[in-house]
């Protein structure tokens, strides 16, 4: 198995065989507390407008939208796994719609087989990956470095499992401890999201499912695959 790492839409654009698009901090956590909670499918979309009319065509779907990491005045449930907990998604879709991780998640269209990677289904993720045996595993960060080296972590995380090791988690992120956004987030002077967000989006290995995502007539769809 050949690991390759990846950044950002332009990284998930050109990724290739068994791709892991990792958005930790919140979309991929959002989608995973959303499944775990009952929510039937996750609906990943780029294009707010078509967010709003995908979830307008499903029936009793949920929308949880932000837009350049900010929450959008007339939707209520921003991407925040705090509030999707407390949204009711029980036997509903999410629609979702944010501004990294879904936009990698569109990009990857070269992928053989797609997941949704983040913190909380890391090592289920790295096992569902080793049962198909891939000759090429591509790891995508789709959050900037300097901002959000959560991503980062996340992908060499599972790096390290996928090789057999378990890295040290609290020295990979290291990084994110280190910038005011992580700050922001801890001190709740991040508009529209909870402090409690960030404890939900760094619980390592939460859940024991993955996360693969397919396309469809109606775009892409995000389940939980058991191990």
């Amino acid at each position: 198995m050949r690991i390759v790492h990846a950044d950002g839409v332009a990284g998930a654009r050109g990724a290739r065989g068994t791709v892991v698009v990792i958005d930790v901090i919140r979309a991929f956590s959002v989608s995973a507390y959303a499944l775990a909670a009952g929510a039937t499918e996750c609906r990943l979309v780029g294009d707010l407008d078509e967010a709003r009319a995908l979830a307008a065509r499903m029936d009793g779907a949920l929308l949880s939208a932000e837009v350049e990491g900010m929450p959008i005045e007339d939707i209520p449930l921003s991407n925040s796994p705090t509030q999707v907990l407390e949204a009711g998604v029980r036997d509903r879709p999410l629609v979702q719609r944010t501004s990294s991780g879904t936009q990698g998640m569109v990009a990857a269209t070269g992928a053989e087989r797609l997941y949704a990677g983040s913190l909380v289904v890391a090592a289920a993720t790295v096992q569902a990956i080793r049962a198909a045996e891939p000759e090429l595993v591509t790891l995508v960060a789709t959050g900037e470095d300097r901002r959000h080296p959560e991503d980062r972590a996340c992908a060499r995380y599972l790096e390290g499992l996928l090789l057999g090791c378990r890295p040290d988690l609290d020295r990979l992120l290291g990084p994110l401890y280190a910038t005011e956004r992580y700050r922001e987030l801890i001190e709740d002077r991040w508009p529209g999201f909870p402090v409690s967000d960030v404890e939900l989006c760094l619980a390592v290995d939460r859940f024991d499912f993955a996360m693969p995502v397919t396309r469809d007539e109606l775009g892409l769809r995000l389940t939980a695959q058991d191990p």
